[in-house]
């Protein structure tokens, strides 16, 4: 009789595993006897109005049930009691589809999942060509367009933030594709941390794009009944070029992603101290500056770097939020309240992720910060990274900077992260989560954001990281604004803002 014979490595797949398939995997689990070989295989699905919430992440989301439809595939390995849920929702109104993963052991042993992307897509050509934003700091968001080759492109970020040099964003276009005609599929993520998007080219002139955590020093420990959730990709198709694109990733960003009272306000136009005073300042210098901004028109005054602890240089006082009377006798009660009287707002810069060696903070609790047993702390910007996989590190950070909120008629917080994550590890994890840690670190920022943008509602938030090094969904969803980029040169402009908006 005649056999059907095929083989995975010539399908398009869902969600792949490295079983015949010699392509770019979706996802890898190691078990607790070494191995690393899954089937997951289709159950059932369960379709749905609406679009639920990720536990402990940022996502888009609905404000009326109809706005949504979501469906939930779910794969189990009965070997090993591994399931995976594939979620998938599309917008009513928009050529959008949202994916993630979530997987649950249901064994009785533990497993590793050492890699777990967020969505993997198969196309049945390689015509494409391939568009990601690159760059530096002061240099964010350079366009790259090029024909996609066999073999693999990729991007990604092992920084501990998605990074000036690559956003988690990845788009195919057909080769005659310009701003107002031609196919796009867009692929963005809404995460802030390490990434990766891949598009690989197969024998057969396939393509598969991957994109979700990066599995470079990441592993997830999967005790019997815990559950993994991946971030969510959002994937937009125009068949109108990349214009298109562009506007259904901006309607849906800005009215389904971004949240709080100033999501549809016009913003405050705001003058920022740092580059006339740098750290020597005092409260006539802040003032003289104020009314000269009144008198141009401007709304907002913020006060950056230097106004905490004895912060009168980059080497000392990050973590110790608390403000320097030397500088401002009357506190940053009477100077926001002297502003208010000239008719403006009063905004604040603060870091609160890091930690300077020289502060009360890290001399009383020199095990707060990312670090691994008997190897150096590098310093970068002369600081280190605070350990948020600690729930008293975020609770630390929450209510010092609650605390200085509360104190004086604060309207807007620059909050910013100037410094990537180097010997990574967490003193408070067990030696079979030290690969946590970089996801970890992030759910605790997220938890600290959720928290203090819930506990100041009327705060408007803004999110920098040396500029545009976490311009990323997955603040925006906290923060509704953020800073392009630290250079402000007009021409230099053109081409960051240019490469940003995009996405």
């Amino acid at each position: 009789g005649f056999e059907m014979t095929f083989s995975l490595d010539t399908l398009p797949q869902e969600y792949p595993a490295n079983n015949t398939d010699f392509r770019t995997p979706a996802y890898q689990v190691q078990f607790s006897d070494g191995s690393a070989v899954t089937d997951l295989k289709y159950k059932h699905f369960h379709i749905y109005k609406g679009k639920r919430k990720l536990t402990g992440l940022p996502a888009t989301y609905i404000e009326e049930e109809e706005e949504a439809t979501s469906i939930d595939f779910t794969l189990m390995d009965n070997q090993t009691g591994l399931q995976a849920i594939l979620t998938y929702s599309t917008y009513e109104q928009s050529n959008v589809i949202t994916r993630s993963v979530r997987f649950i052991n249901h064994g009785d042993h533990p497993m590793s999942i050492l890699k777990a992307m967020s969505a993997s897509v198969d196309f049945r050509e390689s015509e494409f060509d391939l568009l990601t934003l690159y760059g530096a700091h002061a240099n964010e968001c350079n366009l790259s367009r090029k024909r996609l080759t066999a073999g693999s492109h990729l991007i990604e970020s092992r920084r501990g933030a998605s990074s000036h040099q690559h956003n988690p964003f990845m788009c195919l276009a057909k080769p005659d594709t310009n701003e107002e005609y031609g196919e796009v599929y867009g692929f963005s993520l809404v995460y802030s941390g390490n990434f990766i998007a891949q598009a690989e080219v197969d024998q057969f002139e396939t393509t598969r794009l991957s994109i979700g955590i990066n599995p470079f020093n990441f592993s997830w420990h999967l005790g019997s009944g815990e559950i993994f959730q991946t971030p969510e990709v959002v994937m937009v198709y125009s068949y109108k070029g990349f214009s298109d694109m562009s506007r259904t990733y901006h309607e849906l960003y800005r009215f389904r992603l971004a949240r709080g009272q100033y999501r549809d306000c016009l913003r405050p136009v705001l003058l920022n101290n740092w580059e006339a005073t740098y750290f020597k300042f005092d409260s006539d210098k802040l003032l003289l500056l104020a009314r000269e901004g009144k008198e141009l028109g401007i709304e907002l005054f913020v006060l950056d770097d230097g106004w905490f602890g004895k912060r009168n240089n980059a080497k000392t006082s990050l973590g110790d939020w608390y403000v320097n009377k030397q500088k401002l006798p009357g506190g940053l009660k009477t100077l926001a309240e002297q502003i208010n009287q000239l008719g403006m707002k009063f905004g604040l810069w603060f870091e609160p992720e890091m930690v300077s060696m020289e502060s009360d903070l890290y001399r009383n609790h020199p095990d707060w910060c990312i670090q691994v047993p008997n190897r150096p702390k590098s310093l970068g910007r002369h600081q280190l990274v605070l350990d948020l996989t600690r729930a008293e590190v975020c609770e630390y950070i929450i209510e010092s900077v609650s605390n200085v909120l509360l104190s004086a008629p604060i309207s807007y917080v620059k909050w910013d992260m100037n410094r990537h994550m180097t010997e990574v590890g967490s003193l408070a994890l067990p030696i079979e989560r030290q690969r946590e840690t970089g996801h970890r670190y992030i759910l605790g920022l997220y938890y600290i954001l959720e928290v203090l943008t819930t506990r100041h509602p009327t705060v408007l938030f803004e999110s920098c990281s040396g500029g545009g090094g976490r311009y990323d969904p997955g603040m925006l969803f906290y923060m509704p604004q953020v800073w392009t980029s630290d250079n402000t040169d007009a021409v230099s402009r053109l081409k960051i803002q240019h490469g940003t908006s995009l996405v």
